[in-house]
């Protein structure tokens, strides 16, 4: 009888830890895709070599959806902004959030 249970409790230890790990790397797989995404909006505001774009802050969800923070001295700077954003790979959604000075 002990036997049954140890193994019993063994089988539900595993299957916990194996249901951790799987959920350990969906999270890292997501982070590196949040990332990529992040950088490629980056480098594409940095090739526009406007230096009041520097002043922009860009964070990505898990769905791809990007919020983009920070000050721009006019609304066409803040515009093109969200255009360059929004035409990115894996961007689903963009709240452009840049305050104009």
């Amino acid at each position: 009888m002990k036997t049954i249970i140890l193994s019993a409790c063994l089988l539900a230890g595993a299957t916990c830890a194996m249901s951790a790990i799987a959920d350990t790397s969906a999270t890292v797989g997501t982070y590196v895709k949040d990332s990529a995404i992040t950088t490629k909006v980056k480098a594409k505001l940095a090739a526009k070599h406007m230096s009041t774009l520097a002043k922009i802050s860009v964070d990505t969800d898990k769905n791809g959806v990007v919020w983009l923070s920070g000050t721009a001295p006019t609304k066409d700077a803040k515009d093109l902004a969200g255009m360059i954003t929004k035409d990115t790979d894996g961007v689903t959604a963009v709240h452009n959030n840049i305050v104009v000075e």
